[in-house]
């Protein structure tokens, strides 16, 4: 796009070519920024424009200002779908005159013609006002003309802030320049903010077993409980309990591991129940406020039916066997990876049919979150096209990505579509690798595009202090995730505090609930459901929880306490957030805030409200002092709150 009159660079929100998507809630205040700039002095004025794919009505917002040519605006859209964002900028020529001339008439220059040239000028903004205000504009062209009054009178007139509001943001000049039309996704709310409870449904006796449990986990105040693959599981290389390559009788193979005669990814397992019991699960957690999120794994056991039916969507090996899924030194002799880019198109788009197929059987009896497995082994392009075709149709559609893999390839996927990332949260340990991470995702150029989701574990993965570790490090671990990102999940038995890895270099659970059946006591006396449910209360209890862009990080003297903050966008709602990265010994500290950012500059005293333990301290200045004892609390999650006079 060539270079208009005016310079329109760098806007803000968007994906990294701009060909995609950026993403927004729907209510959630929108910063779009922009540099804008041209040759001379001209003052410039700039405004930005949005409205609904579908619609034909432009909403626009006033942008101003924020130094070094940098101009931004807050939108908030109203509606879930598809959007196209523009920026327009202009010469504010009745701005530039109005400083011209007073210039000028403090130099004692005569400004005789510069007068009447203002005249012209209100004579022309009068025509483009709206009706209301025009009366207002031209009594101001009079008065600019009256030569029988004083040049102070005729100056005032000009130069009335009054007048400058009402002709404020109506272009004039001619040079009206356009950035290209930026598309925006706006999502609902539960893309941005939500619990998510990961739960597998046979270590319950099964769906309706599962169903008695949605009571628990909704008093939790989780939001999402999310089933690993409810499918029929292949008995072919089917692995036992650990992972083991020879199963008995009673292992009931990896869920992962889809299909067998009794079907494939739009069947139920029959040691689950039925579709019609999960369309009862589905209905139930509706009845206690939660969504389902199902797994979307697209690979097959050997005995799927996709495999007699459909050989040409695998990839075969020399001797014409099928090849398994590697990822060396991992072997998984029960999966067949599909092969999404075979030689003949009509195989390729049948395979990709029949793959959303998958998906619209699900989004028809309820589901309308969906965890997928592995993505970053399929096609972008894929994704690309899979993503959009269905939201289309089912703008409400939620996908998290579960991609541990290459930075660039995480975005990307988060680029082409994906409503969230599971991200690196869980190997980022230290004040440093934590405050620069949470920084990358949330308030960097990823921000735009890429939601994170933080995990303290899955069940795939278990570690760094979770390992072998403390009650205290499973509370500050949850609590960190819970506190520094709008969306984060947990694995159930988290609340148990189970924490024996499979060994010293494998990242995974000791007899793994990949392979076997659980039995768990939740009503354990030691269980942390106590504390879960407290901190989803705060969640909720506080707006700046539920946005991804309003966390700041302040100073401590010690490594082990990290300090950050969360508000809603006026400033009216914060919390501080002091964590105690050490769950082994008590750690103090003196904090070093930036009262600015938690609306108390200038403030002096101060109250803060724990709202985990209920206690209220009273501190003054930037610098107070913490203690915490991890076996009392992982940390501070305080309300603030201007101390009563």
């Amino acid at each position: 796009m060539p270079i208009g009159r005016i310079v329109i660079d760098d806007v803000r929100p968007r994906t990294p070519a701009g060909q995609h998507p950026a993403k927004a809630c729907v209510g959630q205040a929108v910063r779009v920024s922009a540099d804008i700039f041209k040759d001379g002095h001209d003052i410039l004025a700039a405004r930005v424009r949005w409205r609904p794919e579908a619609g034909k009505e432009w909403s626009e917002a006033p942008m101003a200002p924020t130094g070094n040519d940098r101009w931004e605006a807050v939108i908030v859209p109203t509606v879930v779908g598809m959007h196209r964002v523009v920026v327009e900028a202009w010469t504010d020529r009745f701005a530039t005159w109005r400083h011209d001339i007073g210039v000028k008439a403090g130099a004692g220059q005569d400004v005789s013609v510069e007068l009447e040239e203002g005249g012209l000028l209100l004579d022309a903004l009068a025509a483009k006002v709206p009706r209301a205000r025009r009366e207002v504009v031209r009594e101001a062209a009079a008065a600019v003309r009256r030569e029988q009054c004083t040049l102070e009178v005729r100056l005032n007139a000009a130069l009335d802030d009054a007048l400058a509001a009402v002709v404020a943001g109506v272009p004039v000049s001619g040079d009206l320049t356009r950035s290209r039309p930026l598309p925006l996704w706006v999502d609902r709310e539960r893309a941005v903010f939500g619990a998510w409870y990961e739960l597998f449904p046979r270590s319950e006796g099964g769906l309706v077993g599962a169903t008695k449990r949605l009571p628990d986990i909704a008093a939790m105040g989780f939001d999402i409980v999310y089933l690993p693959p409810i499918h029929p599981i292949g008995r072919t290389f089917r692995k036992g309990r650990d992972n083991t390559l020879e199963a008995g009788p009673d292992d009931p193979g990896s869920p992962w591991a889809i299909g067998a005669e009794e079907g494939g990814h739009t069947a139920v397992h029959p040691d689950l129940g039925t579709i019609e019991d999960f369309d009862r699960f589905v209905e139930e957690a509706r009845s206690h406020g939660l969504e389902v999120a199902l797994d979307y794994a697209l690979q097959c056991s050997p005995d799927h039916p996709w495999v007699r039916e459909h050989p040409e969507w695998f990839h075969h090996r020399p001797d014409g066997t099928i090849k398994y899924a590697e990822n060396p030194p991992k072997k998984y002799q029960d999966i067949y990876p599909l092969n999404f880019w075979p030689d003949d198109d009509a195989d390729r788009e049948a395979l990709w049919q029949a793959c959303r197929q998958i998906l619209e059987h699900w989004i028809d009896h309820g589901v309308r979150i969906f965890r997928v497995d592995n993505p970053h082994t399929k096609p972008l392009a894929f994704w690309e096209w899979l993503i959009p075709s269905l939201r289309a149709e089912h703008p409400d559609l939620i996908f998290l990505s579960e991609a541990f893999t290459r930075p660039k390839m995480m975005s990307k996927l988060a680029e082409v579509g994906f409503t969230q990332s599971y991200t690196y949260f869980t190997w980022r340990n230290t004040k440093q690798e934590l405050t620069d991470y949470t920084v990358e995702v949330c308030l960097g150029p990823k921000a735009d595009y890429m939601r994170p989701n933080f995990w303290p574990n899955t069940p795939d993965i278990l570690s760094g202090p979770l390992r072998n570790g403390p009650p205290a490090a499973f509370r500050m671990r949850l609590l960190l995730a819970a506190t520094l990102v709008p969306s984060y999940g947990i694995y159930s038995g988290y609340e148990l505090c189970e924490n024996e890895p499979a060994s010293d270099a494998n990242e995974e659970y000791l007899h793994s609930e990949k392979y076997e059946v659980k039995e768990r006591d939740w009503d354990r006396p030691d269980s942390l459901a106590p504390f879960i449910t407290r901190l989803n209360e705060v969640r909720r209890a506080h707006p700046g929880f539920a946005r991804l862009g309003n966390i700041w990080f302040h100073g401590a003297d010690k490594d082990e306490i990290i300090v950050y903050s969360r508000h809603d966008d006026a400033l009216d709602d914060v919390v501080l957030c002091v964590v105690n990265l050490d769950p082994h010994h008590w750690q103090e500290a003196t904090l070093s805030l930036d009262l600015g950012r938690l609306g108390l500059d200038g403030a002096g005293s101060y109250e803060v409200h724990d709202e985990l333990s209920g206690q209220t301290f009273v501190w003054d200045g930037a610098h107070p002092y913490v203690r915490l004892d991890p076996a009392e609390a992982p940390g501070h999650v305080l309300h603030l709150r201007r101390a009563p006079r």
